[in-house]
């Protein structure tokens, strides 16, 4: 049964042995007559299989439920069971409901109405609200509230539809919005356009990765509905000139002919070029043939940029990676692509990256700061992230790779630099596999079918139907996969796993500069607070706080488990130190809620007491009970003591 035929059966439930007439329920549930009337039958088919209560209707009177009291306890707690499960499982399956029919509404929608269809009461769904509403401003989209009205998201199409591809990001969880999406469309149709999509890779030689094809179905579909309920996208005529021009908006017209067939619409050529900018913005699994006219003519001067300052800070020779240039190029001609065509990206890896190498990811974010400027670029940090695991990549071959034994091959649906990190951190720390190669889920069949010495498949999502013994992993094998991988290898080596056992950072700083207890409205308070002591103390210019504030603004430093790291420009700080404050109650930081924030100011020079710094705030991030009693202590004296052991 759905939510309105659940309804039927509480009200059912409380009026027993009460004859209801059809009007009734459909006045209280707000649906026609009809509608009513096939719920009905749909309960009752729900009764004979799961009651002995029965549905009696009587010409004239209406409708009444037959039951006993021990029944109709019974059958109360079934549903009130039924009810909390969906509720336990489906918190965000409900922000993403209301999100979804917000965007989608042509028409205002009550509070009211929305908490009714969730079985909430007003003031729940009004948290859900206050979070989409923050939300919607990324995509320059206002929820407002017209009296005696409801509620309408109003905005530009083109970005309601960005919003749309991007609802992920309210949940973190990519793979739930893709199933809900479909869910809107008859499986023949989602089936339809997917295969014509695969066509068109195919027959135009397109790699892209697992990622990109579904962001492509997804955005076809939503194209398909909007142009449906007359929604149309603007697009400048200068840019529709551009595009008109490219072989793929060539391809896209003959994809979207084929679609406009099943779907009965007509795409206008705005659609058409809407559809080609994201194929040409899509992300790629495989490099490009070097053809002079695919690559943006910022990418060699913004490539070497990035590794020559990337290399400056860590103190690392990046140039002689053949392996990290190349897959740098490819990944840096679609971002380059992507701001181009003002194409938004998301990132469901964000958060994880940001907490497993918050040193790299620090640093890739310092020098994307300069380079935006430098080159009038705008390159968010969800591209730093998959940025970071280029770099990562690349030092973890740098660590070297042990004599290797068993064949294995990664499926990895998260593009080059994902599977070149994921590679790496395999050979390095289980010494008997051998990745001989890192491909796409679509493309294993014909690859297993192609070759015979592949021994062991470790896939980054699940698999069907496989007789080689394979294992899921997540992208950045994580301590927990690393176990589960070393279920099927002989060895693990356990030499390569950090174990920490004192902190450095009790020599790079002072009781003057720690500050418990802090109260604080808003975190870039706390970081000016933070740096104007370091600059009263003569530790950095005074330039220092504005620019950790700009550079919190950019990209937020939580780093997970409560725990952020403000910075600023190095070229700010005239002596290496750290502030450390802890907070009474808990700050909204991000993404997350911060209690333990460790302010770094770290010149370039001193790049080894960086390391060691991020080393133990890595490990600091694993271990809970010492963050709460960290934050819990009121004492300075006694706070630095936890760090000296």
């Amino acid at each position: 049964m759905n939510t309105r035929q659940k309804e039927i059966l509480y009200l059912l439930l409380s009026e027993p042995e009460d004859y209801l007439i059809v009007q009734d329920f459909a006045d209280r549930v707000k649906c026609s007559e009809k509608t009513i009337r096939n719920d009905l039958k749909t309960i009752e088919h729900y009764l004979n299989e799961h009651s002995n209560a029965q549905l009696i209707r009587k010409p004239g009177s209406g409708v009444y439920l037959q039951i006993d009291e021990h029944e109709k306890m019974r059958l109360s707690h079934q549903l009130h069971k039924e009810h909390q499960r969906v509720n336990e499982q489906s918190d965000e399956e409900r922000v993403l409901q209301i999100a979804f029919l917000l965007l989608m509404n042509t028409k205002p929608v009550t509070a009211k109405e929305l908490a009714k269809r969730h079985f909430l009461n007003k003031s729940a769904i009004k948290g859900d609200l206050n979070m989409i509403k923050e939300w919607l401003k990324r995509f320059q989209l206002t929820l407002i509230s017209k009296q005696r009205l409801g509620l309408l998201i109003e905005g530009d199409e083109k970005n309601k539809r960005k919003a749309l591809a991007r609802i992920s990001d309210l949940i973190d969880n990519q793979e739930l919005t893709s199933q809900f999406i479909k869910k809107q469309f008859l499986r023949h149709e989602v089936t339809f356009a997917a295969n014509e999509l695969r066509s068109l890779q195919k027959h135009h030689s397109l790699f892209f990765t697992d990622e990109t094809f579904e962001s492509l179905l997804l955005h076809t579909l939503l194209m398909i509905r909007r142009i449906k309920m007359k929604q149309p996208i603007a697009i400048p005529q200068k840019e529709m000139a551009i595009v008109q021009e490219k072989k793929e908006y060539q391809w896209t017209s003959e994809l979207m002919k084929r679609l406009e067939h099943v779907f009965s619409i007509h795409f206008p050529k705005e659609e058409i070029v809407y559809l080609t900018l994201h194929i040409l913005g899509g992300k790629v699994r495989y490099p490009i043939e070097k053809e002079k006219n695919v690559k943006n003519p910022l990418l060699f001067n913004v490539l070497q940029y990035l590794v020559d300052r990337v290399s400056e800070l860590k103190m690392l020779d990046f140039r002689k990676d053949q392996a990290l240039i190349n897959g740098l190029g490819v990944h840096l001609n679609t971002v380059l692509n992507r701001l181009n065509y003002d194409l938004s990206v998301s990132n469901p890896m964000l958060n994880d990256i940001k907490k497993m190498y918050p040193y790299m990811f620090h640093t890739v974010v310092d020098v994307l700061e300069d380079m935006n400027q430098s080159f009038s670029l705008s390159i968010p940090e969800e591209e730093a992230a998959y940025l970071t695991l280029h770099f990562q990549a690349a030092i973890e071959r740098m660590n070297g790779i042990s004599q290797t034994k068993k064949k294995a091959i990664i499926v990895c649906h998260m593009g080059i630099g994902m599977s070149q990190l994921l590679r790496t951190k395999i050979e390095r720390k289980f010494h008997q596999i051998a990745v001989i190669d890192c491909i796409a889920k679509a493309d294993l069949a014909d690859y297993l079918a192609g070759r015979g010495d592949v021994e062991l498949v470790i896939s980054t999502v699940s698999l069907e139907e496989l007789k080689i013994p394979h294992v899921v992993v997540s992208p950045l094998l994580e301590s927990g996969d690393e176990r589960k991988l070393g279920v099927f290898m002989d060895q693990l080596d356990e030499s390569s796993r950090r174990k920490q056992k004192a902190f450095q950072m009790l020599n790079n700083t002072t009781p003057f500069l720690v500050f418990l207890q802090q109260k604080s409205e808003h975190r870039y308070k706390l970081i000016e607070q933070l740096a104007m002591a370091l600059y009263e103390k003569g530790y950095v210019e005074k330039e220092y706080a504005a620019h950790a504030v700009m550079r919190e603004k950019m990209s937020a430093t939580n780093i997970g488990a409560g725990i952020a790291i403000p910075h600023a420009n190095a070229k700010f700080i005239k002596q290496s130190v750290i502030a450390i404050a802890t907070l009474q109650e808990p700050l909204d930081w991000g993404t997350e809620k911060v209690s333990l924030v460790f302010m770094l100011a770290v010149k370039h020079e001193d790049q080894s007491m960086a390391r060691q710094l991020f080393h133990e705030l890595s490990y600091l991030s694993e271990q809970p009970d010492f963050i709460q009693k960290l934050t819990k202590e009121t004492d300075v004296m006694r706070f630095l003591s936890y760090l000296d052991y």
